[in-house]
């Protein structure tokens, strides 16, 4: 669910900035299904991949192969990211806040953490530069937290995607509840959020996959 609501946010001719793990896997489904335009740019210097299996990594040298162009990391950044030439951008997170700022950086205190995470890398740029942002995590009391140990990117999402639904800001930036995933009810988004959570009013339920999205998604080895 995770991954098809992700794809679906994704527009033909769209930029994408993409990661790998979901953000890949939704990206390369919205390619294949509704978004043929879309073009994907890894931080590694590939624009315009068109993989025909999954990245292992970045650096993986399918991405290269398929790319239109590649270039270098500097000039991904400096060309493409600073500048507001990318539509959307995904990011993961260890803890997330009710405004949808991220820590990738440490659990604890910064001076003697209890967890040192792997860090910023391109986080901040993309958070900051992307035209929108789309928060893809999974949904728990350990991730979304009522306040930040370090504050890595300050986000902004336009959308926050987790395993129990999806979640939007409302006009004062606070993550609002907006879409449950089949089978999930507010209570289990309450329960799994470590700040009252407000719902929409006008809550409604994630589709479900189409069988056209289910098939894509099995050929993506």
């Amino acid at each position: 669910m995770m991954t098809v609501a992700a794809a679906r946010t994704l527009a033909d001719g769209a930029v994408c900035f993409v990661g790998i793990g979901i953000p890949s896997t939704a990206a390369n489904l919205a390619r294949r299904t509704h978004a043929p335009g879309l073009v994907l740019i890894y931080e590694s210097g590939c624009i315009g991949s068109k993989p025909s299996t999954l990245p292992l990594s970045i650096g993986d040298g399918e991405l290269a192969s398929t790319a239109d162009a590649v270039v270098s990391v500097p000039e991904i950044f400096n060309y493409w990211l600073q500048p507001g030439r990318v539509d959307v951008g995904f990011l993961g997170a260890a803890q997330l806040d009710r405004r949808g700022n991220i820590n990738t950086t440490v659990i604890g205190p910064y001076s003697a953490p209890k967890v040192r995470l792997p860090g910023a890398g391109g986080a901040p740029e993309i958070a900051s530069c992307c035209r929108s942002v789309i928060v893809v995590v999974r949904q728990s009391l350990k991730t979304f937290v009522d306040g930040l140990d370090f504050v890595t990117s300050a986000a902004a999402p336009r959308m926050v995607i987790t395993d129990l639904g999806v979640l939007e800001p409302d006009d004062t930036g606070e993550l609002v509840l907006t879409s449950l995933h089949p089978g999930v009810s507010a209570d289990d988004a309450r329960a799994a959020t470590g700040w009252p959570l407000a719902v929409s009013p006008s809550l409604s339920v994630t589709s479900p996959p189409s069988a056209a999205e289910l098939a894509v998604l099995r050929s993506l080895r």
